[in-house]
């Protein structure tokens, strides 16, 4: 069972910085997907990957992952860069 951890960056439909500081531990897919033949929908037999656990720092979710065995990938932090830019740019 391998996870990832990762810090979840914020969505294009999201202005504020709620939950951007999360740290995020997802199971990789142990299964591989296929189309339902009745109803055409996605299905899997790998319940883990349904499971998204937050933490409130990247050490606690190493420590999570280290005491139940799990092998993870520390994925670095999203840079955030800012774009200053005057209103008046809008019109040149």
């Amino acid at each position: 069972m391998t996870a990832r951890i990762f810090q979840q960056p914020k969505s294009a439909m999201q202005s504020g910085k709620a939950k951007s500081d999360l740290w995020v531990l997802e199971f990789a897919p142990a299964d591989a997907r296929w189309a339902d033949p009745l109803m055409g929908w996605t299905a899997t037999r790998d319940t883990q990957s349904q499971v998204r656990l937050t933490f409130p720092t990247k050490e606690a979710a190493k420590a999570y992952a280290a005491k139940y065995g799990i092998a993870a990938r520390v994925h670095a932090a999203p840079t955030k860069s800012l774009k200053l830019q005057a209103y008046a740019d809008n019109f040149r």
